[in-house]
């Protein structure tokens, strides 16, 4: 489709007049068009802190072909367009840093099909993910991606984050599970690829290419994915330590001993008392560390796994060692572990939240590091995460008020990413890069690297219309500007 284009404003897009207003309103309804500053207050930020830009309009399309129109009129006006889920994410990503149109995904929330045939279940973008996993078990399937957000983020934000959850460990992330999507390019062209066949291998992966581009190549609507049998059984553990070294050697062991639990999450004494602050189930205070491990599976491997990983946990020493009497309990403790954000979020006006991730047998030293790192900058850090992936969250608890705390706690992150690259770890487990990493991300795969990341956006959005400042910095002055006055800034 060919667009008669304004041109993308590299520094500020133009006012917005009252007749693009209209024609909005009348092409997606007036009840989806949001233009006024009190709507828009709200659209301008997600769960990152520090950061919030307004958009100049919010349009909510319900179908694939509202998309197309609120695109085309963004790009013949010269918008940048940023797509947006529930907004839970953790770097920035569907901050709109240049203004334009927020063009939300959330009324897109219907489940079109659960194919009991093919093990599989198609959706739009907007549906909940806790939603998705509610209707496929009401079938007696298993849909296993399960980020923290799950009761509140949309499967269209975890196809663009390619999320993660306490189950990766042994099922994966959201990519593990796309098999088709539908989308809308740039150029307003429809594009669907993969499909409900378990072997493709037809062209290039423009699937495994889309998964995980934080809206900066297409806008997602539709998604297939995989859904799989559910465990027929699960045995879940809560161990206490008392040093935090020792949970992370408790997890490389489990792992050298060939056991893949499909949870084994990490909270250390400060997590463990916001935590215990907040939903009162009775966790000792005085622990250094917990582990919540759970195994499923088949009856008869379940059984021989958890006596393995009760054995591992007996031979490192862990204070104590407790076996969940039911399922409600065990899923008591689950909720708890997901909770840890809000607990920590809770101590301190402003919660810095990172996403480290390491090889599995550096995990002690890892946390060594934080302990180093911590006191060297004399900070109040508490840290979770998915101990079994290598996933961490070392989460500082700052104000942002005070800019001698900022400073240390960005040079905090800085010696903390400077070790973990150093270990073969990455910038990123599960939440992106947006705008809070770029820096890092750099520096993790090389000026090539981002060369070659440059060149896919550009065959895909030549005029950079689609979450511009995302990922990498594309010459911006103002939006460089932007990041420097946000999340991320070296001291």
């Amino acid at each position: 489709m060919a667009i008669m284009r304004k041109g993308l404003k590299r520094n500020k897009p133009p006012m917005i007049s009252k007749a693009i207003i209209g024609l909005l309103q009348e092409k997606l309804g007036a009840r989806n068009v949001l233009h006024e500053k009190e709507d828009l207050l709200t659209l301008g930020y997600d769960a990152t802190p520090g950061v919030h830009h307004l958009p100049q309009v919010v349009v909510y399309p319900k179908t694939t072909e509202e998309v197309i129109s609120a695109m085309e009129i963004a790009c013949r006006e010269g918008l940048p367009i940023v797509p947006r889920g529930s907004g839970t994410g953790l770097s920035g990503g569907s901050v709109p840093v240049r203004g334009g149109m927020v063009l939300g995904l959330t009324r897109m929330n219907r489940i079109l099909e659960i194919d009991e045939e093919n093990l599989t279940a198609t959706a739009e973008a907007g549906v909940i993910t806790l939603d998705l996993f509610n209707a496929v078990a009401a079938r007696g399937l298993f849909y296993p991606p399960d980020p923290g957000s799950q009761k509140v983020s949309t499967l269209g934000g975890n196809v663009a984050e390619n999320a993660g959850g306490l189950r990766g460990l042994k099922y994966g992330v959201t990519r593990d599970y796309v098999m088709a999507l539908k989308g809308v390019l740039p150029d307003l062209s429809v594009i669907s690829t993969g499909g409900k066949s378990v072997k493709d291998v037809a062209g290039y992966g423009f699937k495994d290419l889309l998964v995980g581009s934080e809206g900066t190549l297409g806008i997602v609507t539709e998604i297939t994915v995989k859904l799989v049998p559910p465990p027929r059984d699960k045995r879940t553990f809560l161990a206490y330590f008392d040093d935090v070294r020792t949970a992370g050697e408790a997890v490389s062991r489990i792992i050298a001993a060939k056991i893949i639990p499909s949870t084994m999450e990490i909270m250390d004494r400060a997590t463990i008392n916001c935590v215990e602050d907040y939903v009162k189930i009775g966790l000792p205070r005085q622990m250094a560390a917990l582990l919540l491990i759970e195994v499923d599976g088949h009856p008869a491997p379940v059984a021989e796994e958890a006596e393995g990983v009760r054995t591992i946990l007996e031979q490192v020493n862990a204070a104590e060692i407790h076996l969940a009497r039911d399922a409600s309990q065990a899923a008591d403790l689950a909720a708890a572990r997901r909770t840890a954000l809000s607990a920590l979020a809770r101590v301190s006006p402003t919660t810095l939240l990172e996403d480290a991730t390491v090889p599995r047998s550096r995990l002690a030293e890892t946390f060594s590091e934080i302990e180093r790192l911590t006191e060297k900058y004399r900070l109040k850090v508490g840290t979770f995460g998915h101990a079994g992936d290598g996933n961490l969250h070392p989460t500082v608890l700052c104000d942002e008020r005070d800019h001698d705390e900022m400073a240390r706690a960005h040079a905090f992150y800085n010696d903390l990413y400077e070790k973990v690259l150093s270990w073969g770890g990455t910038v990123s487990g599960e939440h992106g890069i947006g705008l809070a990493k770029k820096e890092y991300l750099a520096r993790q795969i090389g000026e090539g690297g981002v060369r070659v990341m440059k060149r896919i956006k550009n065959a895909f959005d030549p005029e950079g219309v689609l979450n511009p400042g995302k990922i990498f910095d594309e010459g911006d002055p103002e939006t460089r500007q932007h990041v420097e006055e946000g999340f991320r800034v070296k001291p």
